[in-house]
């Protein structure tokens, strides 16, 4: 009998090949459990096509989708909001392109996906999933502005600048972590610190490897720790720059 097991997926960024290869190499199985950590689409050329993979996936798998900024952005222009410079820059002009190419029909059930992600999802062992972070000390249910799930740096930054040696009962140790035994975000890429594996720092990690970059696509196992890797995703699409 196959193990159950939560697994966790960092920011996917339109690159359908490497997901594709990435949950093959993780011999994803309907016991498992996926939990999507947001940012779809914004990057390669497979937009639409990896919004149609993962509502099909939802059919077979137990899926659990959480929203990015790069998600709320696309949802935003869908439903009429002016072109926004700013978000063709870093991504969004792919998406535009693979969305001029289908149905209003088609269009219309996106929308319905992207209206339905979760903000955050937490598990019954206590371990907070989200794209980005949040900023209020006493966690994600005081959160003064729902765009903080997704937009937010402070969390990781925070994280990574903690001194390792400051006990948890400490005066000084944040607050905000001690809300949970641990939390899983992207959003930030760890590419930014030269890594491309997932990073952990106090109770955080940061599953998003660069895969809308030079990086691969990750998938995390959040009881022991194990990932799979695709191929760095770039090589998947020879003639496209991504978000480099």
């Amino acid at each position: 009998m196959s193990t159950k097991r939560t697994l966790v997926v960092g920011d996917i960024h339109s690159g359908l090949k490497g997901l594709e290869q990435v949950l093959d190499r993780a011999a994803v199985t309907t016991n498992d459990t996926l939990v999507f950590l947001g940012d779809y689409i914004d990057g390669w050329s497979q937009a639409v096509e990896t919004i149609n993979f993962l509502l099909s996936l939802r059919e077979q798998y137990h899926c659990i989708f959480l929203r990015g900024n790069h998600d709320e952005l696309c949802y935003e222009w869908l439903r009429g909001a002016a072109d926004n410079p700013t978000w063709f820059m870093h991504g969004g002009e792919a998406t535009v392109n693979s969305y001029n190419k289908i149905t209003e029909a088609a269009k219309e059930i996106h929308m319905n996906f992207y209206e339905g992600l979760n903000n955050y999802h937490l598990d019954n062992n206590n371990r907070l999933f989200l794209h980005a972070g949040f900023t209020n000390l006493k966690g994600i249910e005081h959160e003064y502005f729902q765009k903080t799930f997704y937009w937010d740096r402070t969390l990781w930054e925070l994280a990574l600048s903690l001194d390792r040696k400051l006990d948890e009962e400490h005066i000084h140790y944040p607050k905000r972590l001690k809300n949970y035994n641990e939390i899983y975000i992207g959003h930030t890429p760890v590419t930014r610190i030269g890594k491309t594996t997932p990073q952990n720092a106090a109770n955080v990690w940061n599953i998003d490897t660069g895969a809308a970059f030079k990086g691969p696509l990750t998938i995390m196992d959040i009881d022991t720790k194990e990932y799979w890797q695709s191929e760095p995703v770039y090589t998947f699409y020879p003639n496209e720059m991504g978000r480099n």
